[in-house]
């Protein structure tokens, strides 16, 4: 079986975001980047499901730069048997559709039997790229997987929704799966398994590799600019008074000014 899993490049977390001086785009200088955090959880399914199975192949892969070699590399150190990276030079503004059109492309020439991705990305948090690559394929897909089993053809995957609910479908393969946090705990890369992911096969391809044309990539959602949310006002403190004059203050203001009672 092929076990395709899509990566993102993500800034961490704890990195300081800086925008250019025009405001269009970051400053990538102190920008550290990381897998994706959800795409973390989708290696970690991939991994289960080749154990589970006793063979198979796990290609870890992802549409960007230099900076996305080393993520994939990582996710090999976790256990993945392939990397590939399909070059973003040149494209390094695409949306979320030509990165679609891009991994659609990558799908294909894998000849994948299953797709995991993280239901979402941390940095623009939009959840399109897995839903546009199934529809592309005419592939069944679902989102915020967060229960997974396999049998033959055919897997039961559980889904959380709004309300607490739980769905369940039966979806016959290939499909794509987008996973949620709640699915599994991923692996630390072991010292031999960080050992053996730099021997491991990698592979570096153009999106004309995988049969799509470069010049239908332009984007259609053009970003026009970043700016910084507003600075939270200082919180107003209370001391030197009665508690009860204090607390008529409180009160008025939250029921004045924030208007949450």
């Amino acid at each position: 079986m092929k076990i395709l899993v899509l990566i993102k490049q993500t800034p961490d977390t704890e990195t300081k975001i800086r925008l250019s001086g025009d405001g269009k785009t970051i400053e990538q200088g102190d920008v550290k980047y990381i897998i994706n955090p959800y795409d973390e959880f989708a290696i970690e399914e991939a991994l289960k499901l080749k154990e589970k199975l006793g063979t198979g192949e796990v290609v870890i892969a992802s549409f960007g730069g230099d900076t996305a070699k080393e993520l994939i590399v990582k996710g090999l150190a976790m256990g993945g048997d392939r990397g590939l990276l399909i070059s973003n030079t040149g494209l390094e503004s695409a949306d979320s559709l030509a990165i679609a059109k891009v991994l659609t492309g990558a799908i294909k020439a894998e000849k994948a039997d299953v797709v995991f991705c993280g239901k979402q990305a941390i940095d623009d948090d939009n959840m399109h790229v897995g839903t546009m690559a199934a529809e592309m394929l005419g592939w069944p897909h679902v989102n915020v997987v967060t229960k997974f089993d396999l049998n033959g053809t055919t897997a039961r995957v559980e889904r959380e929704v709004e309300g607490g609910q739980v769905e369940v479908y039966d979806v016959s393969l290939p499909a794509i799966f987008g996973t949620h946090k709640s699915l599994n705990t991923p692996r630390y890369a072991s010292l031999p398994g960080i050992m053996k992911a730099k021997k491991k096969p990698f592979d570096m391809k153009t999106p004309g590799d995988v049969g799509v044309d470069a010049g239908s990539l332009k984007p259609k959602a053009v970003i026009k600019g970043y700016k910084y949310p507003p600075e939270k006002p200082k919180g107003k403190v209370f001391a030197g008074e009665p508690v009860e004059a204090m607390v008529e203050k409180v009160v008025k203001l939250l029921r004045e000014e924030a208007k949450v009672i």
